[in-house]
């Protein structure tokens, strides 16, 4: 089984921010394949299902930002999820808006919580999926940034993204990890 979990911040204020592209990312996959999320004892909205015949447990955690890890721990410690078969989708400063980039068995690279998941589940061996928000101009600071609705350009390339990222993790789990970023890294 895979645990797929989408990082963000719960409620309304931060809805459809750039910080919660994980987030945003998982409403997608969830409208699309028609699945509900329900709550759960770990602090995160979840559902389990099949995609392209492999089981997955989607998670949104409830926590904010900074304490994922906790979430994401929980979940995979309860249904046996090996650390390797985790993969993390969240945003990232360090690549233009529309990009991403797989990577595996790397740091935080100063997201919270990413460093919240490796904390919590004891290694950094898992799959992030970087998803790219851009850098804020240089009026405006990081944190303001990140907490800012898209534009509606930049939803325009979001849309188109979602689907890239949908490809990704389609690739992650038909082909292998390796081909997968091959694939997708190549584009950057």
């Amino acid at each position: 089984m895979y645990l797929l979990a989408g990082l963000g911040n719960p409620g309304p204020d931060y809805s459809l921010t750039r910080h919660n592209i994980g987030f945003i990312f998982i409403d997608y996959l969830i409208d699309k394949t028609g699945l509900s999320l329900r709550n759960s004892k770990w602090k995160a909205s979840v559902a389990k299902t099949s995609l392209w015949g492999n089981p997955f447990l989607i998670i949104k955690p409830e926590t904010y930002m900074n304490l994922s890890g906790l979430a994401v721990a929980r979940a995979a410690q309860y249904y046996h999820i090996d650390v390797d078969k985790i993969i993390i989708v969240h945003d990232d400063l360090d690549l233009p808006l529309g990009k991403m980039r797989l990577v595996f068995n790397r740091g935080a690279g100063g997201h919270n919580g990413v460093r919240s998941v490796i904390e919590h589940i004891g290694g950094k061996n898992f799959i992030r999926i970087r998803v790219g928000i851009d850098r804020p101009q240089k009026d405006l600071p990081a944190a303001a940034y990140v907490l800012a609705k898209f534009s509606k350009e930049e939803k325009k390339i979001v849309a188109e993204l979602l689907q890239n990222i949908e490809h990704a993790l389609h690739l992650i789990v038909e082909e292998n990890l390796s081909v997968a970023m091959n694939q997708i890294n190549a584009g950057i």
